[in-house]
């Protein structure tokens, strides 16, 4: 795993407007385990909306990730209550608040939770010759179940959007249609999304796009440097070391993505020996720095949802492909996991010379550099 390293070099005469687009594969979420069903204490396990409950010994598959994002990704539209005694267990994770099944809000599966990074970010799902604006207001969880905090319910598939009554009654649905109904979607930030709504016996034309607010992510913590041990720290391409006692913020999130998304790109050495520490998250291995490869921070790494997928970046003139192999870690750092460097930023895109290179930005210039970027 890598932690971010951050140059001291300042870019004050160069400036480069930078941007990337994601080509996707929707098989590279794969399982992370699978944990066995308990049967429910009497009382427990809400069955509202014909939930499913625990079955004691089954085996149930778990997900840190979700899909990756494409003009076809597949996903399914399930029922949910946010109330208080509803089955959707404990509060809101975005909130710690209960929600009316008359407002319009929705739950996302882990990985495209993204660590809370959607929180209180509004979808508007279009379908039936309707729209509903929606509010991201929990975590739909692929990670974990069949406990009490989880309503002895199994977990969560990795493709879910969980919806409220209020978002099936907007969309006209009639309710004997409600339920588990797979639909096809695409999200991309600050842009329409066209899919099919599959409703029982019916097909509705459905959209979905997404608002956004880069601020809706929000620290985790905060972890206190160590001072390397002799030897330690990789200071190649400037990158900094943990200072002995200083405060560095920890995010389990990174900024929701919009069609002009604010980010850093830093610069990286992901082969052996090189200041990126160990070997990539995404397939344990090293890649040379002649090679296009980059890191994301930890949220839109998304516990590995983008591995392998191709990013483009484009900046002065010139672009490159670059394949995603590892994770810019926010949420740790200041130990030999991470060669004793802090916890990368929440809005890093971490990239081999080869990057910079093919971007033709004069090596004097290498380090830090403000870009945007999309989704394709």
């Amino acid at each position: 795993m890598k932690s971010f390293r951050f140059g001291n070099l300042l870019l004050v005469l160069f400036i480069i407007s930078a941007t990337f687009s994601l080509k996707v594969d929707a098989q590279s979420c794969r399982p992370s385990g699978n944990i066995r069903g308990r049967k429910p204490p009497p009382g427990q396990c809400n069955q509202e909306n014909d939930s499913d409950c625990c079955v004691q010994g089954k085996s149930y598959t778990t997900y840190k990730c979700s899909p990756s994002v494409s003009s076809n990704t597949k996903a399914t539209l399930t029922l949910n209550s946010f109330q208080k005694g509803g089955d959707g267990g404990g509060p809101s994770e975005c909130d710690n608040q209960y929600h009316s099944d008359d407002t319009p809000v929705v739950a996302l599966s882990t990985g495209w939770y993204s660590g809370g990074g959607r929180c209180h970010n509004n979808i508007i799902i279009s379908g039936n010759g309707r729209s509903v604006r929606a509010m991201v207001v929990d975590e739909c969880d692929s990670t974990m179940g069949c406990d009490e905090d989880h309503d002895y319910q199994p977990p969560c598939r990795n493709n879910i959007v969980d919806a409220s009554k209020a978002v099936w009654k907007a969309l006209g649905v009639p309710e004997d249609n409600w339920g588990n109904k797979e639909r096809r979607i695409a999200r991309k930030m600050k842009s329409s999304i066209v899919g099919t709504l599959l409703l029982g016996l019916f097909i509705v034309s459905a959209t979905f796009s997404v608002e956004v607010d880069a601020q809706s992510c929000r620290p985790s913590g905060n972890i206190r440097g160590r001072k390397p041990p002799p030897g330690q720290c990789n200071q190649e391409n400037d990158s900094d070391c943990c200072v002995q006692g200083k405060s560095y913020t920890t995010y389990e999130c990174s900024p929701s993505v919009s069609s002009n998304t604010k980010a850093t790109l830093t610069l990286n050495s992901f082969q052996k020996g090189g200041d990126g520490g160990g070997p990539s998250e995404c397939d344990n291995q090293y890649h040379s720095d002649d090679t296009p490869v980059v890191a994301l921070s930890t949220g839109w790494y998304s516990g590995g949802g983008r591995c392998h997928n191709n990013i483009i970046i484009s900046a002065n003139g010139q672009s490159v492909r670059a394949m995603v192999v590892d994770e810019c870690d926010s949420t740790m750092g200041c130990d030999e996991d991470h060669d004793y460097q802090p916890p990368c930023r929440n809005n890093i895109v971490d990239a081999s010379k080869a990057v910079w290179k093919a971007l033709g930005v004069p090596e004097d210039n290498w380090g830090e550099l403000d870009i945007t970027w999309t989704d394709a």
